[in-house]
């Protein structure tokens, strides 16, 4: 069974060696429930591979503190070890050593100024029709009702608020096929790119300041479809482009900036993630901050956060562990940023 009142860094490591790849969450699911189940002061639901933990002390006000339990798939670097005063290895960034923090916080934490939810859920990195928090959402939304929540994706340790939205699309070009050795029958659409490539060279990303923080938009194209064999001029290509865009622009918004950008070609909506609002302004997240008394910055990425925002649920991102790492092969986290964040939090839930 996961002990999870043991220290942190070893928590942590024993998290990452429970194979947890999206949709295959069972295995961490049923260890988390088993040892949540055994501390008294938590009411534990499960809804299909997602666990929630619930005090009742009574407070008039309640908080979230989520994280997901799976990860991307293994690069060489599943099971995990302990290097020195590291925990290596597959998820120890995002975001076993959140979900760490966290777990032991809901076995210390029998009292508190704020009733807690804490929320560990499955299926994050994939799409959102798989995703727990959605399913909880739509099954019972009653289990999420809170004042404010702490996502723990990985920050290093320091306050993100809000987060970009993110649009998918693709855009193609037409041409006609022919033969290429009478390449003047046909018209090669994949030639026809020069256009498209000239406005995704040129784009200059927005950068608005929110609420006193910068954020930074951006356009890229992150795949590539045409041809059809090695004779043959091709008569189509498609390219899928990814855009990021701040807090202060709408779906909608976005989707209209991108079809004017690319009303030269064939536009085809893909997936759109909204953005979220800083929150600043919320009296629990000017507290929350106030208590932590760390940095802040924009979040660049999208998260659940985005998820709360659209529930009007003021929410923001703290974890410990290097952004940069998330999904790397080198995936590492120093035991003392897991502690440091275990620390603020209690303290943020314990100081009166």
């Amino acid at each position: 069974m996961l002990k999870i009142d043991q220290e942190l860094g070893q928590l942590t490591l024993d998290l990452v060696n429970i194979s947890s790849v999206s949709q295959d969450e069972k295995a961490i699911s049923d260890q988390v429930q088993e040892s949540l189940g055994l501390v008294k002061h938590l009411k534990v639901t499960r809804i299909n591979n997602s666990i929630i933990a619930q005090t009742n002390f009574g407070h008039n006000k309640r908080v979230v503190i989520a994280g997901h339990l799976d990860t991307v798939p293994a690069n060489h670097n599943f099971p995990g070890k302990k290097i020195d005063n590291e925990i290596v290895g597959l998820g120890s960034v995002d975001m076993k050593s959140g979900i760490a923090a966290a777990l032991k916080l809901a076995h210390d934490v029998s009292q508190a100024k704020y009733d807690i939810t804490y929320l560990f859920y499955e299926s994050e990195e994939i799409e959102t029709k798989y995703n727990g928090l959605e399913l909880i959402t739509q099954q019972s939304k009653d289990l999420l009702n809170c004042d404010f929540a702490i996502l723990m994706e990985p920050t290093n340790g320091i306050i993100e608020i809000g987060c970009q939205g993110s649009l998918r699309f693709e855009v193609s070009a037409k041409g006609k096929r022919s033969h290429s050795a009478r390449w003047w029958n046909g018209k090669n659409a994949i030639h026809d790119l020069t256009d498209l490539l000239q406005i995704l060279n040129s784009y200059k990303s927005r950068e608005p300041v929110i609420d006193g923080y910068k954020f930074r938009e951006g356009l890229q194209a992150v795949k590539i479809n045409g041809g059809v064999a090695g004779n043959v001029v091709p008569d189509l290509v498609t390219v899928n482009i990814n855009h990021r865009f701040a807090p202060d622009t709408t779906p909608q918004a976005a989707e209209e900036n991108m079809k004017k950008l690319f009303k030269d070609f064939n536009f085809k909506l893909i997936d759109v993630a909204a953005s979220a609002p800083t929150g600043l302004n919320n009296e629990l997240i000017k507290e929350f901050i106030s208590v932590i008394g760390t940095d802040i910055a924009p979040k660049f990425g999208w998260t659940d956060v985005a998820r709360f925002a659209s529930a009007g649920i003021p929410a923001i991102n703290f974890g410990p562990g290097d952004p940069n790492l998330a999904h790397h092969p080198d995936e590492k986290v120093t035991i003392k940023q897991i502690e440091d964040v275990f620390n603020s939090l209690k303290k943020w839930l314990t100081t009166k």
